[in-house]
């Protein structure tokens, strides 16, 4: 253990002096593309220019991947006189229901948002709603005026030349992909038309997360707005991605290891895992969902107080939610993120519990830091452990998981409550740790 503890540190140490030039760079790169954002509204004011994004850089600056980033294009509408119409209900496990956003017959109409360009008129007889704005002809609309817009900064000299590729516009996505060169980073964006509303998401207001974010944080987080941003050709959806990233910001309120664990698993996700960034994988939005269930999961200070079990908080419910093929979303928890991701799953749960069973190559990025590695955490077998969730969601809960990281010989609360849970639960299992163990 001598050993051990050095290196995390060592290795955190290597990711935080990192962390300032790329929030440099992220500055670099989103200012040359506000700047084509600038000329995007001066040719039509119906698409604003967001300067409120003073978490993105906090983020990026915590991350090693590089996974494309979003920028969002607010609509210029109100949009509580819109109407909101969900298409189906939301079936388990799909998330919030898509939508179409009409136009009220009643009342003032949004001139420029029922031009033929982005409003398809109502062709069901509706008594209602006189037509919708289409995310379609939205987008189209957008992707013309960057073109338009790019060519006119790079003849002004607004930006530097070859610091925005546009070749990647002629994608037909749900987005429109940029690349912005600062410095020797490039960075891609999404760029996203959005439309920002008031909706409710129960899941802030559940009992669950007031033990894990102070409530005068929460309380601001519950009262922001929501983008809507395209689901398909005619419908829109609910995006969370502003208040995941609220969330993460409110934890770096609390003293701990929280962002530094979740900095530490992206860099070794992406080094090791994904073989620096060449192979298909998790993403930094997995592993902040992660983050955040661990936050939830283990709400005491304590938790949080010593570097390595913090990562280790991390790990084991990744693990679960590997073993399990389960990682629910943190706001629509019937909602999994690991459905449909192509993902080679068993492979990805191999690599992960080699890892958290003998950290130590993974953690080595000096030549003086090499040496023997302490023999493995864990015997064969853990996964079965790992796999009860599946069969009943009350092992969803802190004892279960303290249980797992004892295992992991990272358990060192002092809590006589909490230990007593954890020994109630671990002897539940304890037959099927013999067997399978």
């Amino acid at each position: 253990m001598a050993v051990q503890v050095p290196l995390w540190h060592h290795y955190l140490w290597a990711i935080r002096s990192r962390g300032a030039p790329r929030a440099r760079d992220y500055q670099r790169a989103e200012d040359v593309l506000l700047t084509v954002l600038e000329r995007v509204h001066d040719l039509d004011p119906r698409f604003l220019v967001d300067y409120s994004r003073d978490l993105e850089a906090f983020q990026f600056a915590l991350r090693s991947s590089e996974d494309p980033l979003d920028m969002e294009v607010p609509l210029c509408v109100d949009a509580e006189a819109l109407l909101v119409e969900e298409v189906g209900a939301a079936e388990a496990g799909d998330g919030p229901a898509s939508c179409r956003l009409g136009v009220s017959r009643e009342g003032p109409r949004p001139e420029r948002w029922t031009a033929d360009d982005v409003f398809n008129v109502s062709s069901d007889g509706s008594a209602e709603c006189c037509g919708h704005i289409v995310p379609s002809k939205v987008l189209r609309v957008l992707k013309d005026l960057l073109v338009a817009a790019i060519v006119h900064c790079r003849h002004q000299s607004l930006i530097a030349p070859g610091s925005l590729n546009a070749d990647s516009l002629r994608e037909e996505e749900l987005h429109l992909s940029l690349l912005v060169s600062s410095g020797w980073r490039t960075v891609r964006f999404h760029v996203v038309p959005v439309v920002r509303r008031k909706h409710r998401v129960p899941a802030l207001e559940g009992a669950q997360l007031t033990r894990a974010f102070p409530g005068g944080s929460l309380r601001r987080i519950v009262g922001q707005e929501v983008a809507l941003v395209p689901a398909g050709a005619q419908l829109w959806r609910v995006s969370t991605d502003h208040l995941l990233t609220r969330l993460l910001g409110a934890l770096g309120s609390f003293r701990g290891h929280r962002l530094d664990s979740l900095s530490i698993l992206d860099r070794v996700n992406h080094e090791s895992w994904r073989d620096s960034g060449q192979s298909p994988g998790l993403t930094y939005g997995h592993l902040k969902t992660v983050l955040l269930w661990a936050s939830v999961l283990f709400p005491a200070p304590e938790d949080w107080a010593e570097l390595q079990g913090a990562v280790y908080r991390l790990l084991v419910v990744l693990l679960c939610c590997l073993a399990t093929r389960n990682l629910p979303h943190f706001l629509y928890p019937g909602c999994n993120l690991l459905r449909d991701a192509g993902l080679d799953l068993n492979a990805l749960y191999q690599r992960v519990e080699h890892f958290a069973s003998q950290p130590e190559a993974s953690l080595r990025i000096h030549v003086t830091h090499l040496g023997r590695s302490p023999p493995p955490r864990i015997g064969n077998g853990v996964k079965a452990l790992l796999q009860l969730p599946a069969s009943n969601p009350a092992y969803w809960a802190t004892a279960y998981f303290d249980v797992l990281l004892d295992k992991f010989q990272v358990f060192n609360i002092q809590d006589k409550e909490r230990i007593s849970a954890m020994q109630s639960i671990f002897q539940k299992t304890k037959t099927l740790d013999s067997e399978e163990c």
